[in-house]
């Protein structure tokens, strides 16, 4: 399918857009040219299906895309009280003298987080970003630490920081499935931050700087993210758009000029928009199944997700949808909340496309003594036949 990127006079087309999903999923055309990234990736955001990629997992530079680690982290913070939005923050000369892209914050001043984090998240200033690190864990080696654990609570399996800004350096990688990974969470765990990221322009110091991300302003469905450029990892751009119920999230790394990323970026969300639905098919912390548990205070031991779980499927193949369950043969109590005691699986036709653990939806204490007795009683008897 050929799949027209731009319409310049010379025309391009994407590079090998490689679906994750079922089969007969639409493939752009592959060219006979080099490419003009790095890698690239396109996910759904409410499922977390990969509807296509190129090096998805290949760690590779992410520059200023390492902010949004570091809001993670920050936003974090904030929500736990640790930090607050007021709060004033004195600028080291660390901060101040850090290179590349700057909120330019004069050394000793008093910034308030707010402004920081616009100075960070709309500006993509080095400076901004340092300060914020050290008003947060005392340093930004201390601030690194945080990120890197961050990481690997998200399973974020290829991504390693050694500095918050995103600046050069040979252990300092992310992937573009990683960089989807963490956007994804930070749009559902930190929304009304995740506004900052659509602002157009912000002014500190009598220095008004523009955001970056030049689809914010050609696309009204873009509502995010954030730019990253350095000599050595090329022009990166984070990308996300919603059309009507659907959200997506694009990545683009390592392209070889400023404006392949945003003409690369574009054509995965109108790709993505263009060929594929999600469809919602459980809410969460709603019973899916039912199960015996055994030597408990309860009989029956309700069986959900902790997320609404969606899958996304080439338009026009959402009937063939099908999910199976599959429960712990035998649970026996004590049960804990959102304790794992089974999967669901989803298959479009013959192929799965996602496995989601059905976990406990409610605890499930032990029983008394003369419980536990009488049911293992039963719990004997029960083998037997079964």
């Amino acid at each position: 399918m050929c799949f027209v990127l731009c319409r310049y006079h010379w025309c391009w087309r994407l590079l090998s857009c490689v679906p994750v999903g079922p089969p007969s999923a639409p493939k752009p055309y592959r060219p006979r040219r080099k490419s003009r990234y790095g890698g690239y990736l396109l996910m759904d955001y409410q499922s977390g299906n990969v509807l296509a990629d190129l090096k998805g997992e290949e760690r590779m530079e992410p520059a200023s895309i390492t902010k949004l680690m570091t809001g993670y982290v920050v936003y974090k913070a904030l929500k736990s009280g640790k930090i607050h939005h007021d709060d004033q923050v004195t600028i080291s000369e660390k901060a101040w003298r850090t290179g590349g892209s700057k909120m330019f914050v004069k050394v000793g001043s008093q910034v308030s987080v707010e402004d920081l984090l616009m100075g960070m998240d709309v500006q993509s200033g080095n400076d901004a970003t340092v300060a914020l690190a050290e008003h947060v864990a005392g340093s930004e080696e201390t601030f690194v630490q945080l990120m890197n654990e961050q990481a690997a609570q998200l399973g974020m399996t290829s991504s390693h920081f050694t500095n918050a800004p995103g600046l050069p350096d040979p252990n300092h990688y992310m992937s573009a499935l990683d960089i989807a990974v963490l956007t994804r969470a930070l749009i559902r765990d930190f929304p009304e931050q995740y506004a900052r990221y659509s602002v157009r322009s912000f002014k500190y110091n009598n220095i008004e700087q523009q955001n970056r991300n030049r689809l914010l302003a050609t696309d009204s469905s873009v509502d995010g993210v954030k730019t990253g450029h350095t000599d050595s990892a090329g022009y990166c751009l984070v990308s996300s758009a919603k059309r009507n119920d659907t959200r997506l999230i694009g990545v683009v790394l390592g392209a070889t000029k400023e404006r392949d990323r945003f003409v690369a970026s574009q054509a995965l969300l109108n790709y993505g928009f263009s060929f594929f639905e999600s469809r919602k098919l459980y809410d969460a912390n709603t019973p899916i199944v039912t199960a015996r548990i055994w030597k408990g205070q309860e009989n029956e031991l309700p069986l959900g997700v902790t997320q609404p779980l969606y899958v996304t499927v080439p338009k026009g193949q959402a009937p063939q949808v099908s999910t199976t369950t599959t429960v712990q043969p035998t649970i026996i109590a004590p049960a804990q909340k959102d304790q794992a005691f089974g999967d669901i699986v989803v298959k479009l036709g013959e192929q799965e496309v996602s496995k989601t653990p059905l976990v406990a939806l409610q605890e499930v204490p032990e029983s008394g003594w003369f419980g536990r007795m009488i049911d293992s009683i039963l719990l004997f008897f029960y083998s037997l036949f079964n």
